[in-house]
C-alpha cells in the first residue's frame, strides 16, 4: 500500500492513538504497582505476621495448660515424695496424657534422683556437665514457674521440638521437679511452606543470638550471613514490630518483623517485590500489545476505508455512472495531454462529436428507464468497437464524443460507421424501442497547436451540420 500525503493525517492520529495507549496503559502498570506495593505494606505482610503469630499462640495454649495441670496434679506430687521407684506408674501416666492430648512427648525430671522419665519410661538420669541436660538446670534455677523452649533432643527425634517445661511445686512451694510436654514444629514448617510457595512470602524464625530457628529452604544459618539485613539488626531482633524496605540486585524487598515472646524468637516475614508485581507486569506488556496492535489494525481499517472511498470517489470523478465511459471532465484531462505529447511526437488525432438522434422521444415515449438502457447499449457498442488506446466520454445527456488515436479522416469514417451500422441493427434496442436509433457525428481531425477548444468546437459545429441534414449521418470538417 502505497502512502501519500492524502493518508498523512490518519497516519499521524495512529501514532498520537499508540503514544496514547502506551502512556495510559504505561500509567496504570505504575498505578497497580503502587498499589501492590501498598497493599504488601499495610495489609498482606501485616497479616502474614499475625497469622504466623495466631498458629503458634493456637498450637501454645492446649499444650501450655496440659503441662500446668501435670505440675498441680496431686498424683504426680504424691508420686515423686513416696513412690518413685515405681517407673511402671510414671510411665502408663504420662503415656495416658501423651496419648489422650496426642502430644509428641510427655516427660517428667525428679529434682530428688535427677531421672529423667517420658512416656516410655526411665531415659537417663541428668548430669549440670552433660550439654543436653543444660535446659534443666537453667530453668530450675530462674524466676518463672514456666518457660517454652525449642530445643533438638536426639534421644527423641531429629526435628526441632518445642518443650513447654512446668515447676513441680508442693505445698509448701518447694521445688520438687519439672514435667511438661513436646510438640513437632512440623505445623510452622507446613506453615512456612504455604506462605512460600502460595504467598511467595519467606518466614524466617531467629534466636537473640541471631541465629536462625526457623526457615524454609534457607541456606544461611545466622543473621549475618543475610547480605541484605546488614545495618537491620537492631529492628529485626526487637521487641518492637517494624516494617522496612531494602534493595538487593536491584530488587526491593519488603520487610515486617515481630516478636514471638512465648519462643522468645523474632519473626520476620520478607516478600521480594518482584513477585508480586509479575502478574501485573505480564498485564501490562499484554495491554500494550492489544493496545498497540488494535491501534495498528484501526489504522489499516481507515487506510482501507479511505482508500476504497478515494477509488469511489476518483471513479466518481472520472467516470460516468450510467454507461461507466469517461465523464466529460476526465475526458477533457485525457486528451489534453494527449495533444500535449503531440507537440513532441505527431500522430494523426480525429475526435468524433455524436448525438443520438430524436432521443427525447424516446424519454418521452418510453420513460427514462428505458432512455437509460438505450444509453449503456450505445456506450457498449462505442467501446467495443474502438481500440483501448482511444478514448470515448459521455460528453452529457445523450451526447458523446470519440477521439480515435493515430487514425486518419477516412479511417476514422470508417469505424464510425461501423458504429453507426451496429447500433441500427442492434435487436436489443430496437426491442426496447420499437425502432432502429440513430446518430448524428460531427469528424474532425487535429491540428498542429490546435488547442482543446478548437478541436471540440469544429467536432460540434459538424455534428449540428449533420443534425440539420437530416440527422443520421457523418459530417466532416
Amino acid at each position: 500500500m502505497k502512502f501519500n500525503s492524502k493518508y498523512s493525517v490518519v497516519i499521524v492520529i495512529s501514532l498520537l492513538l499508540i503514544v496514547l495507549s502506551t502512556i495510559t496503559t504505561t500509567i496504570n502498570y505504575i498505578v497497580s504497582k503502587n498499589n501492590t506495593q501498598k497493599q504488601l505494606k499495610t495489609q498482606s505482610l501485616p497479616l502474614s505476621l499475625d497469622n504466623v503469630y495466631t498458629e503458634i499462640q493456637k498450637h501454645i495454649i492446649q499444650p501450655y495448660l496440659v503441662s500446668s495441670m501435670m505440675a498441680n496434679d496431686t498424683f504426680v506430687q504424691d508420686w515423686l515424695l513416696n513412690d518413685e521407684e515405681n517407673v511402671d506408674k510414671i510411665k502408663h501416666y504420662l503415656s495416658t496424657i501423651k496419648n489422650k492430648y496426642e502430644m509428641f512427648t510427655t516427660f517428667l525430671v525428679s529434682e530428688g534422683t535427677r531421672n529423667y522419665y517420658t512416656h516410655d519410661g526411665f531415659i537417663e538420669v541428668i548430669d549440670e556437665n552433660k550439654a543436653d541436660n543444660k535446659w534443666y538446670f537453667s530453668f530450675k534455677n530462674q524466676e518463672s514457674k514456666d518457660e517454652i523452649n525449642l530445643d533438638h533432643n536426639k534421644k527423641l527425634s531429629d526435628s526441632l521440638i518445642m518443650f513447654i517445661n512446668y515447676k513441680i511445686l508442693n505445698r509448701e512451694y518447694r521445688y520438687l521437679g519439672a514435667t511438661g510436654v513436646g510438640i513437632k514444629l512440623s505445623y510452622i514448617d507446613d506453615l512456612l511452606t504455604m506462605f512460600k510457595e502460595k504467598y511467595k512470602f519467606n518466614v524466617i524464625f531467629f534466636d537473640p543470638e541471631g541465629k536462625v530457628v526457623l526457615s524454609k529452604n534457607s541456606i544461611e544459618n545466622r543473621l549475618s550471613d543475610y547480605k541484605h539485613f546488614e545495618g537491620y539488626k537492631d529492628k529485626i531482633l526487637s521487641k518492637y514490630a517494624h516494617y522496612f524496605e531494602i534493595t538487593k540486585d536491584e530488587e526491593t524487598y519488603l520487610i515486617n518483623t515481630k516478636y514471638i515472646p512465648e519462643l522468645n524468637l523474632y519473626l520476620l516475614v520478607e516478600a521480594k517485590l518482584s513477585d508480586f508485581i509479575k502478574q501485573a507486569r505480564d498485564v501490562y506488556f499484554f495491554n500494550l500489545f492489544i493496545s498497540i496492535s488494535i491501534a495498528i489494525l484501526i489504522t489499516f481499517i481507515i487506510i482501507f476505508i479511505i482508500k476504497k472511498y478515494n477509488n469511489k470517489l476518483e471513479y466518481l470523478a472520472n467516470f460516468d455512472q450510467l454507461t461507466n465511459l469517461n465523464n466529460r471532465r476526465s475526458f477533457t484531462e485525457r486528451l489534453n495531454f494527449l495533444l500535449l505529447l503531440n507537440g513532441r511526437k505527431s500522430q494523426k488525432i480525429s475526435l468524433a462529436f455524436i448525438d443520438i438522434d430524436n432521443f427525447k422521444t424516446i424519454n418521452d415515449n418510453y420513460g427514462h428507464d428505458i432512455g437509460d438502457k438505450v444509453l449503456v447499449k450505445i456506450a457498449n457498442i462505442m467501446k467495443n468497437s474502438v481500440r483501448e488506446t482511444d478514448l470515448v466520454s459521455r460528453w452529457g445527456g445523450e451526447e458523446f464524443v470519440i477521439a480515435l488515436i493515430n487514425s486518419d479522416k477516412e479511417n476514422s469514417k470508417q469505424i464510425l460507421e461501423k458504429i453507426m451500422k451496429k447500433l441500427y441493427d442492434d435487436a436489443e434496442i430496437n426491442s426496447l424501442v420499437n425502432n432502429p436509433v440513430t446518430m448524428s457525428i460531427g469528424l474532425t481531425m487535429y491540428k498542429d497547436n490546435e488547442n482543446f477548444d478548437l478541436l471540440v468546437n469544429r467536432a460540434d459545429d459538424a455534428m449540428y451540420k449533420a443534425k440539420r441534414g437530416g440527422k443520421n449521418r457523418i459530417i466532416t470538417e
